[in-house]
């Protein structure tokens, strides 16, 4: 099993590139950065930077968006981060979720981020594009790498399996969505004349984590919200219930949204109406124990997992090493 973190320090592009050679000692297997341009310094000068300050740690992009960057933009860029990491370096894209909201936009329609997709691996396969200029297109420094698409709904999901090298999967921790969310990829592969099993699959869970168990669900409770402020279908398709006010009228208390407020606790207390099996249901809570048991109980279920995603989410104020302590604490129970 290899683990992946797209929280690493994010202050600056040196300091990225340091936290990724601590993380590559610590035995993490990936690290990746979120693109958001009005909250973060540019990913793809971090991850170039982190190129160089590492051997072994895989390098990417979680994710990247074409409402935000044209797709020969983004060729571009990942191709010239791989050739300072050949081999260990992918793009990850998706709709786009809160950069896309930062600057008024919405995220892109499933059609868009296909075509978007498709034209950047051609560029980075070195074909030569039909885009209505003079010449075709071609990306001269094109470079083979791969390409993950992030998805939560059916449509997004079957796209994905369609035309992805990989798949990052963020529905929760429930069985039965996440089941439904791979035979959704599965169906799309087969659609498509691929085989499943060609494909990676990572899966993405938000992890609260506090010593006291009681406050850990309480932000879990908070990122259950989060899932039903742009997902509701999840909440359908396990039967859990929405009792308390419309999520859109709570939303006005948490900026900029239930998954990013940045006192995730105070999110949770907002919502505090959702019983424990909801809050079960969408993330991994409490302390190291805790969440290495719920962690087993997910990879028990009969899907072909490369890749896990522990997205930290901590009080405000934690001193949490979150980097060190999930190393030593969790990833040693998974070999």
């Amino acid at each position: 099993m290899q683990f992946a973190l797209n929280r690493l320090d994010l202050s600056n592009p040196v300091a990225f590139a340091d936290s990724a050679a601590r993380a590559e000692q610590l035995g993490w297997h990936m690290g990746l950065i979120p693109c958001n341009p009005l909250a973060a310094h540019d990913p793809y000068v971090s991850l170039a930077l982190a190129a160089r300050a590492t051997r072994t740690l895989h390098l990417g992009t979680l994710l990247d968006t074409p409402v935000l960057r044209h797709p020969s933009v983004i060729a571009g860029s990942i191709a010239t981060v791989a050739q300072l990491a050949p081999g260990r370096v992918h793009l990850g894209l998706g709709i786009g979720d809160t950069a896309v909201r930062f600057n008024g936009l919405s995220p892109a329609k499933v059609s868009t981020l296909e075509a978007a997709t498709r034209q950047i691996k051609a560029l980075l396969a070195g074909e030569s594009l039909d885009v209505g200029a003079e010449r075709p297109a071609r990306l001269r420094h094109a470079s083979p790498v791969p390409v993950w698409l992030a998805a939560s709904g059916p449509k997004t999901l079957r796209m994905a399996g369609a035309i992805a090298d990989g798949v990052f999967i963020r529905v929760g921790t429930d069985a039965r969505n996440l089941h439904a969310a791979w035979g959704a990829v599965c169906d799309g592969a087969r659609a498509a004349g691929r085989d499943p099993n060609a494909l990676r699959l990572g899966l993405i869970f938000h992890t609260a984590f506090d010593e006291d168990r009681s406050r850990a669900r309480t932000i879990a409770k908070a990122l259950a919200a989060g899932y039903y402020e742009y997902s509701p279908f999840l909440f359908d398709a396990i039967g859990a219930r929405w009792a308390g006010t419309d999520v859109h009228e709570l939303k006005k208390d948490v900026w900029p949204d239930f998954h990013h407020h940045r006192d995730p606790e105070h999110a949770g207390r907002v919502v505090d109406f959702l019983d424990d099996a909801t809050a079960d249901a969408f993330a991994l809570h409490g302390d190291w124990d805790a969440i290495t048991e719920q962690l087993h109980g997910v990879l028990t279920l009969d899907l072909p997992v490369s890749v896990v995603l522990p997205h930290p989410v901590l009080p405000k104020g934690s001193t949490v090493d979150y980097l060190a302590d999930f190393a030593r604490h969790v990833m040693p129970a998974f070999g």
